[in-house]
């Protein structure tokens, strides 16, 4: 049951995002199950609720549902109802997509599970890095955000209402970077999710520090 599951919902998932513009499509959910089933092996998780959560994480991600958290968890139900899967697994799988986006600066979002941690650390890591850098221009340009502008500072939400109106209502591409990305290191879950995140970010800090050399006409 387990093989055919998978494979329905990666089709449906697949079907579902393919093409979409902002750096939440499939390919994005495709990395993250890959990274997130790397990271469940080497911390012992069950690897059959890890790939299931990693597939449907962004099945409706509040950023584009007027902030409503309760949409993703709804949809990953229904669909995982359909497909007969054991009630426990079902509570299991929309426990950690309800809890797996970064909420802001200042707002915890623990995982009770190592397969929650799992895959929270790797969606946390496709933020980063090279990949990283390439969906937050994705996205910055999907919602028509200026590049940089060294005049406006980068807010650190303390509350998910602050962080929720942000990334649609103003601010700059690169200064999401320092209201998000460059913080994740330190939110990981587990000891090989912080080894990847402090590899990428290490990466990133070295774009920023090109990007602003470039910016002001430095040698």
């Amino acid at each position: 049951m387990n093989a055919r599951v998978l494979t329905a919902t990666e089709a449906h998932v697949r079907d579902l995002l393919e093409g979409e513009g902002s750096g939440h499509d499939w390919w994005h959910v495709h990395r993250v199950r890959n990274l997130a089933l790397t990271i469940g092996k080497e911390e012992g998780a069950d690897l059959f609720v890890v790939e299931l959560a990693a597939l449907l994480h962004d099945i409706a991600d509040w950023k584009f549902h007027g902030g409503d958290t309760s949409v993703g968890p709804t949809k990953a139900r229904e669909w995982l109802e359909k497909q007969g899967v054991d009630e426990r697994m079902i509570n299991h799988v929309c426990d950690i997509i309800a809890h797996i986006s970064y909420k802001g600066a200042g707002v915890a979002t623990p995982m009770s599970t190592i397969e929650g941690k799992a895959v929270q650390d790797a969606d946390r890591i496709e933020a980063l890095g090279a990949i990283g850098i390439a969906r937050t221009f994705a996205y910055g340009g999907h919602k028509n955000r200026p590049m940089h502008d060294p005049e406006t500072q980068p807010p650190l939400h303390t509350s998910f209402e602050q962080y929720s109106a942000h990334p649609g209502k103003g601010g700059t591409t690169i200064n999401h970077f320092y209201e998000k990305l460059l913080l994740l290191k330190d939110r990981m879950n587990t000891a090989t999710g912080k080894r990847i995140a402090e590899e990428r970010t290490a990466f990133m800090q070295a774009y920023l520090d090109r990007f602003f050399k470039e910016w002001d006409g430095r040698l």
